[in-house]
């Protein structure tokens, strides 16, 4: 058995496994049989968008803070004070409020976040190469092989990480330790806050086995309702059926439960994974149903994507149109351009089209535009005969961007994006 030290980094031999860390004291060991075999490391910051308002607000340290967007927005992110009184992130806001009504109540600042987001990857990528973020605050790592450049253990890398993200970005974070991706995404999750947990190939079918389908990376509520309509609540009861039986009756994912609930997971850590999709939405205070109010917020959404395809250097062939009713049931439309496109016009046309068939009096509650199969910018908008009058609205968009780069994204729009 090994004992790892994640204050000082030093690894205690068998006998000294037990107890505090003989070099300085600290009573934060993580010991494991398989520890220094083990470099495939999931980091997940803890509550990130309320821990980034405490570090920067130390008055909030030990009061409840919920980051999110007014009576009818969503839960962003919820301190952990906040979810002993049942807070969770994505919890419509009202729900929150009700639940902790003392709670500090913070609009999301997607920009500061992005800023420490990229600092704490520009910190684990000092270690490895191969990370591959999943969000801002949160990443793979293959630490395999990195012990002869750093001298010590994957596990021991690990923990240098997550004290450099404390003492530089002021946010803390758990780190789950495995031979796979999958499990050492299950193993982030399991000694939340500031946890360092480790799943072992000797024991993970035995652990799996006492877990919740939820457990399950991608088995959402739609899927974990359909295996209890089977009678299927446990990984257990997964791993007493065939994969053949599970790919028939789910699919595809039927072929990753299976390989999932025998620990097992062949995907490599990819530093290059390729952004699927740009989009921006927003849920509105009261219900709409008006299609004229509903495009003018089309089109300051069509218009912030574009902003930010552009910034990308990225261009999209399939415009998603989404929206929410009253009743929280999601409506997506879609449809393939004949061009990749970046521009703000383009995306709110096609998207007004797809919108105008959805607007029959039904009232909703969020609307949101996207851009999806994304290719390379300098695809993007070709001249075409087929619309004449494109070149046109796309030179008079790219003179509206000089202006914005030189005196702010806000200084200039179209008048259709004006609030009544």
């Amino acid at each position: 058995m090994s004992a790892l030290c994640r204050d000082c980094l030093t690894v205690a031999p068998e006998d000294a496994a037990a107890g505090r860390c003989k070099s300085c004291g600290s009573p934060r060991l993580v010991r494991h049989p398989e520890l220094l075999r083990l470099g495939i490391a999931h980091l997940d910051c803890d509550a990130f968008y309320a821990s980034v308002e405490k570090r920067d607000d130390p008055a909030l340290a030990d009061k409840p803070v919920i980051v999110g967007g007014g009576h009818r927005g969503v839960v962003s992110a919820a301190c952990y004070i906040a979810r002993t009184f049942g807070v969770r992130s994505a919890m419509p806001m009202f729900k929150a409020r009700k639940a902790c009504p003392e709670a500090v109540v913070i609009k999301p600042d997607m920009s500061k976040y992005a800023a420490v987001g990229r600092q704490i990857r520009g910190i684990m990528k000092d270690y490895t190469p191969l990370v591959e973020p999943l969000s801002l605050d949160e990443a793979f790592l293959d630490l395999t092989g990195t012990e002869r450049l750093h001298g010590q253990s994957a596990a021991a890398t690990a923990a240098a990480i997550v004290k450099r993200i404390v003492a530089e970005a002021g946010v803390t974070a758990s780190i789950g330790l495995s031979y796979n991706k999958s499990l050492a995404k299950v193993a982030s999750d399991l000694d939340k806050p500031k946890g360092f947990a480790v799943i072992g190939r000797a024991e993970a079918v035995e652990f799996l086995a006492g877990q919740p389908v939820s457990i399950i990376w991608g088995a959402g509520k739609a899927l974990q309702r359909r295996l209890a309509k089977d009678g299927i609540t446990t990984v257990s009861q997964l791993q007493g059926v065939e994969e053949t039986e599970l790919i028939a009756r789910y699919g595809a994912m039927g072929q990753r439960m299976a390989q999932f609930v025998r620990g097992e997971d062949s995907r490599r850590i990819s530093a290059n994974r390729p952004t699927k999709s740009i989009s921006s939405e927003t849920t509105f205070h009261d219900d709409i149903s008006d299609g004229e109010a509903l495009k003018k917020i089309l089109w300051r959404q069509a218009d912030r994507v574009a902003r930010r395809m552009k910034n990308a250097e990225l261009a999209g062939t399939t415009v998603v149109l989404k929206l929410r009713r009253a009743d929280f049931r999601i409506l997506t439309r879609s449809r393939r351009l004949p061009d990749p496109t970046q521009l703000a016009d383009t995306i709110y046309r096609q998207a007004e089209e797809l919108l105008v068939k959805e607007v029959n009096g039904t009232a909703y509650r969020l609307l949101g535009v996207g851009l999806s199969g994304l290719v390379d910018g300098a695809e993007a908008d070709p001249l075409s005969l087929a619309d004449p009058g494109g070149g046109r609205r796309a030179d008079a968009e790219r003179a509206l961007d000089k202006v914005r780069q030189r005196f702010g994204a806000e200084v200039i729009g179209k008048g259709r994006g004006l609030p009544e």
